[in-house]
This record gives C-alpha cells, sequence and structure tokens, in this order.
C-alpha cells in the first residue's frame, strides 16, 4: 500500500471520526451535535493557535529585521542559517503559542491550574517518567516494524527537519532551549493541558486521549514544506503522546508529561549535537 494518497485523506477522515465520537458519546448523555461543536472547537483552536503562530513568530522577526534596515536576501540567509536567527523565530513561536491560548483561555474564562498546570514537579515522578520512556520505546519500535509491514514505502530513514545545520559549541545552549525547554513545555500545555482537558469534557477519557494523539501527530507530519509527509514522525509523536496522556493522568499535573517530552527531545538532542560535535 502507498502512502502518498493517505494524506489526502486526512481532514475529512478526521471530521469523520471526531463526528462518530460525538454522536457515540451523545447516546449515552447529551446532545450529539453540542458535543461535536465542543470537539471542533477545541481541535480548530489548537490547530489555529499552532500554525499561526508559526506565520506570525517568522513574519514578526522578519519584519523588524526589515526596519533595521536589512535587505530580503540578507534576512532569509540569516534565518535559514544562522544559529541566532533560527533560536528567535523558535522561540517567537513558541512564546506566540502561549500568548495565543492564554488570551482564548481569558476568554473562556479558563485558567491554567484547570488545564494542570498547577503545583511543583514532584522528585517521586522521575521514576514514573523513565518508565514511561521505556514504554514509548518499546511501542514505538513494535509500531514501526507492524508500519513497515503494512506500508512497504513508508521510508523509516526520514528525518524531520528542525534546522540548525551549522552549530558552533558556543551556540549549542541556544539550540538546547529551542529544542529540549520551549517545545515540551509549550506543546504540552496547549496539547497536554488545554486540548486533551477540553475533549475530556465532551468525550470519554479514551476518545480524548486518542483524538488529542492523532492531531499531535498530525502536526509533526511536516505538512506544507517541500519533503514528503513525515509519516514516521506521526508514529513516533502518536505513541508519546499517547505516554504523555497517561503520565498526566497518573499524576494529575503537567509536569511529568513535561519532563518525559523534555527527556525525549534531550536524547535526540545529545545525538544530533553533542555527541556529532564531540
Amino acid at each position: 500500500m502507498e502512502l502518498g494518497w493517505l494524506g489526502l485523506l486526512i481532514i475529512p477522515v478526521l471530521y469523520g471520526m471526531l463526528r462518530f465520537v460525538a454522536q457515540s458519546q451523545a447516546a449515552e448523555e447529551g446532545s450529539p451535535r453540542r458535543k461535536l461543536f465542543g470537539i471542533l472547537e477545541a481541535t480548530a483552536v489548537t490547530f489555529f493557535i499552532y500554525f499561526f503562530s508559526q506565520l506570525i513568530g517568522g513574519l514578526t522577526i522578519y519584519i523588524f529585521l526589515g526596519l533595521i534596515g536589512w535587505d530580503e536576501a540578507r534576512i532569509t540567509s540569516w534565518l535559514t542559517n544562522n544559529t541566532l536567527g533560527q533560536f528567535l523565530v523558535s522561540a517567537a513561536i513558541q512564546l506566540g503559542m502561549l500568548g495565543l491560548l492564554a488570551l482564548f483561555m481569558k476568554r473562556r474564562r479558563m485558567s491554567f491550574a484547570s488545564i494542570g498546570w498547577k503545583g511543583r514537579f514532584a522528585w517521586r515522578e522521575i521514576g514514573l517518567v523513565i518508565v514511561a520512556y521505556l514504554a514509548y520505546l518499546a511501542l514505538f519500535i513494535a509500531s514501526t516494524v507492524a508500519a513497515k509491514a503494512l506500508f512497504p514505502s513508508l521510508d523509516l530513514e526520514q528525518k524531520q527537519e528542525i534546522g540548525f545545520d551549522n552549530v558552533s559549541q558556543l551556540q549549542l545552549p541556544l539550540v538546547f532551549v529551542s529544542l529540549v525547554i520551549l517545545p515540551p513545555l509549550v506543546e504540552e500545555v496547549i496539547m497536554r493541558g488545554y486540548l486533551y482537558t477540553s475533549l475530556k469534557s465532551q468525550v470519554s477519557q479514551r476518545w480524548a486521549a486518542i483524538i488529542t494523539s492523532i492531531l499531535f501527530a498530525i502536526a509533526h507530519l511536516q505538512a506544507g514544506s517541500s519533503a514528503p509527509l513525515l509519516w514516521i514522525a506521526a508514529i513516533d509523536t502518536f505513541i508519546l503522546s499517547l505516554l504523555l496522556i497517561h503520565l498526566r493522568e497518573k499524576t494529575g499535573r503537567l509536569w511529568a508529561p513535561i519532563m518525559l517530552h523534555a527527556l525525549k527531545n534531550g536524547i535526540a538532542f545529545a545525538t544530533l549535537f553533542i555527541f556529532k560535535l564531540a
């Protein structure tokens, strides 16, 4: 089976799944139309925050550099090839995501505590994080083997485009913050915080976990880039999301999911940059 045509089916299949979930859950309680609206609102807000912040983040830096006199060629080269430029864009995007979420939650009179951003990290949760990471590795390996058997064209070697191609040792802290600190913090607040909490108020915990994980996987397909859809990353992030949600439920807070996410990204960071420069 080929994977190319599957990308065209993402939106209609996703909508059909959300509609099915709303109707099945409404059979137990509530109106299917109301539940579908609640699910679609949470989904739409999440995707708007995720993709609009990427547009605005890069555009903000671009406009600023233009205002101080840089020409288009210099701006493009600096943002594409310079580590500091890539860091600033990444930081602007991540902070923009948090800002947009905060504005929406304020209008909805939601608190960050209500979505799991509360308390402090408990060191006893480290054991849960380590066990969850080992479970993630086992599930990822098993899933990729199964996916490759079903879809022989699946490219297991396809790399995610993360930028930072020419990094010196002095620039590593910028890359570390961009990959290991900001994404786990921001993505957990939005995905396992706002989205998962909102969905769970409309559907069962199981369906909320599945929908959240599917949306998280779609967000990592790198749709819109010149490269083919990154299905291996979608498999990876879907499985990771299920474990992150497990920790969210187990602890009742976002700290353990943030730590697991940071652990995974930290290992990738060390592999791609620390060992490479050593």
